[in-house]
């Protein structure tokens, strides 16, 4: 089986694309499906987020498992502009609207918050109200306009599982010696 390194370009319009519960789905690209959101941090509220960040490794170091219903790839937190501003990067297989009712399902219920609670205009019942979680993430999203995959279209699972079979595989070759 080849792979083949791909590109695609995101148009800037939304209006041909499919639209789901809350709002149009985003084409799954190379990189799989995500979006970046970029938001101003409330003032004072920096130590904050950082400090979540700290607090949500040590619950990942309690269950390594506890984001795995999101499918995600990759997470990536910066705080630019003197700690004024907040970008969330995520990088998942699932589409944008089952992406958000998983996060809210899965925060819920592990009874933990979100640093995006530390943003402007984040709404304060996010939990029980998806749209509006919804209409804060697509007011500060930052759509991509190009997307890259050195194995395209892959998923997390294939993934996981292609390198569970490397270590099966290097076992077996290693017993063999």
């Amino acid at each position: 089986m080849e792979i083949k390194p791909r590109a695609v370009v995101i148009p800037k319009e939304t209006d041909h694309l499919e639209q789901g519960k809350y709002g149009p789905i985003f084409p799954m690209t190379p990189a799989c499906y995500g979006f970046t959101v970029v938001a101003r941090v409330k003032p004072g509220h920096a130590d904050a987020v950082r400090g979540y960040g700290y607090e949500l490794a040590k619950a990942l170091e309690q269950d390594p498992y506890l984001l795995a219903p999101l499918k995600l790839h990759y997470l990536r937190w910066v705080l630019f502009d003197d700690d004024t501003r907040f970008m969330y990067q995520g990088i998942f297989d699932t589409d944008f609207d089952k992406y958000t009712e998983d996060a809210i399902a899965l925060f819920s219920k592990a009874g933990v918050s979100t640093a995006f609670e530390h943003l402007e205009g984040f709404p304060e019942d996010w939990r029980t109200n998806p749209e509006a979680f919804v209409r804060f993430v697509r007011e500060h999203q930052c759509p991509s306009f190009i997307e890259y995959g050195e194995y395209p279209y892959v998923t997390a699972d294939e993934i996981k599982k292609a390198l569970r079979m490397k270590s099966a595989l290097s076992e077996v070759l290693d017993q063999m010696q």
